[in-house]
């Protein structure tokens, strides 16, 4: 699907919902609900793998998801952590990669391993190489600030300072997730030229509350895949104990058809 197509969704009247998969069944079953995008969580991909996230370990499994996803009928935007490197060139030369497979764009972060964050001078220099090497992919430049944070909400300051810095290398939105304050949000929104994306935080946004501060992408980040965990584990704890098991689970049928017969084909 055409990255354009993606990058149009980032200025549409109402903001951009983008669910984050962790396989391809999950990916396939969100567009079958009818989100207009998908992303992938780097968590999701990795746990689901037996890797950490965030570690740089994810690599090879993160580009076999993104072959797969492609196969969908709507643009996809795959999580890359940092990158899987340190070296610009590397990660330029994967984001060649996936925007050759048809991948829509991709999410680059500057918080590090070691749960540092990066020199805002070398994370410019990566986003300007992915940008030089895929033009057409929309890079989504995380900032790990507010994630990072221990205690109290950092002040905004240097977080506009990134977002200045990575817009004017060439990043096509801004994504700071553990962004929770209002104010905050609605600064950001006023101070950077390019899209701010929100991580969706349950009993502290909504969807109409973010899109009235000029927030343009919203996403789950590893929400749906906790989610499918809690209900993996909660349906197995209620068979165990001769509770009611939930209701609402697609039937067997309705999952095999998302890969041999979905309503887009």
């Amino acid at each position: 699907m055409s990255a354009d197509t993606f990058r149009a969704l980032h200025y549409g009247a109402e903001p951009l919902l983008l669910p984050n998969a962790w396989d391809y069944a999950s990916a396939a079953a969100l567009v079958a609900a009818g989100f207009a995008a998908i992303g992938t969580t780097s968590l999701g991909v990795a746990a689901a793998h037996g890797l950490p996230d965030a570690q740089g370990e994810g690599r090879a499994e993160t580009v076999a998801l993104a072959r797969l996803l492609v196969r969908l009928p709507c643009p996809v935007t795959i999580d890359l952590e940092a990158g899987f490197s340190g070296v610009p060139g590397e990660v330029a030369a994967l984001a060649a990669e996936l925007a050759e497979l048809g991948v829509a764009g991709i999410n680059l972060e500057d918080g590090r391993a070691d749960r540092s964050l990066a020199d805002p001078d070398s994370q410019a220099e990566l986003i300007a190489a992915v940008k030089g090497r895929a033009p057409s992919l929309f890079v989504n430049a995380r900032i790990d600030t507010h994630w990072l944070a221990d205690g109290d909400p950092p002040e905004l300051a240097p977080t506009l300072a990134r977002a200045e810095r990575y817009v004017a290398a060439g990043a096509d939105g801004i994504f700071v997730p553990a962004l929770a304050d209002d104010a905050q949000i609605g600064a950001l929104v006023k101070a950077v030229s390019a899209p701010v994306n929100i991580l969706y935080l349950p009993g502290r946004h909504t969807v109409a509350g973010l899109a009235s501060l000029g927030v343009r992408r919203i996403s789950t980040g590893s929400l749906l895949f906790r989610a499918a965990l809690y209900a993996t584990v909660t349906t197995a704890q209620a068979i165990r104990d001769g509770a009611p098991v939930p209701g609402g689970a697609p039937s067997y049928a309705e999952t095999q058809q998302l890969v041999t017969a979905p309503p887009w084909a």
